[in-house]
């Protein structure tokens, strides 16, 4: 039995296997490039776990931050803007209610975070008046309440955690 061409992992060239069909590549200097792409590969995945290792929480809750903004604008983007109701024309930012300096426990609370349009959010210093006029009409009043409740209670996150809540928070992006 003949074996059946294959493209070579290294250049792309359609070649027929000579002596196994588990070859990957066509030629020695092929092979030699391939082996050296297989070696860089493997130095970047240690070097990127190594940054892992390395990175201060504070930047694991700026990853985690990004991941939950877009899951928030995915998730409002339809809804216009918590504070005056716009609808959104491009950008539109992840405003908070109660903002993350003074609660830093509700940063990533999702009755807390709705999208708001830039000019609410950023010139108007996020319009917490009408935000807290229309926030219960959004989330219901039993969960606005609940929100008011989970103030000042200390929940810092680990980096574990952290890791967990970023991969939550893509696949839930994924799946809106």
């Amino acid at each position: 039995m003949k074996p059946r061409a294959k493209k070579c992992r290294s250049c792309g060239v359609k070649f027929t296997p000579k002596r196994s069909s588990l070859e990957v590549v066509c030629s020695v200097p092929c092979s030699i490039a391939y082996v050296k792409k297989q070696e860089e590969k493997k130095r970047r995945a240690e070097t990127r776990k190594m940054k892992e290792e390395l990175m201060p929480h504070r930047e694991w809750l700026n990853i985690l931050q990004k991941v939950f903004n877009t899951y928030i604008r995915k998730r409002d983007q339809d809804k216009g803007c918590i504070s005056c109701g716009r609808a959104f024309r491009g950008k539109f930012d992840a405003g908070h209610h109660f903002s993350v300096g003074a609660h830093p426990e509700l940063r990533f609370d999702e009755d807390n975070v709705h999208g708001q349009c830039v000019w609410c959010n950023r010139d108007r210093h996020g319009n917490l008046i009408e935000y807290a006029e229309r926030l219960p009409e959004r989330i219901g009043v039993d969960r606005y309440e609940a929100l008011k409740a989970r103030r000042g209670q200390n929940n810092k996150l680990t980096i574990d955690e952290i890791k967990e809540k970023i991969k939550e928070y893509k696949t839930k992006t994924k799946n809106q």
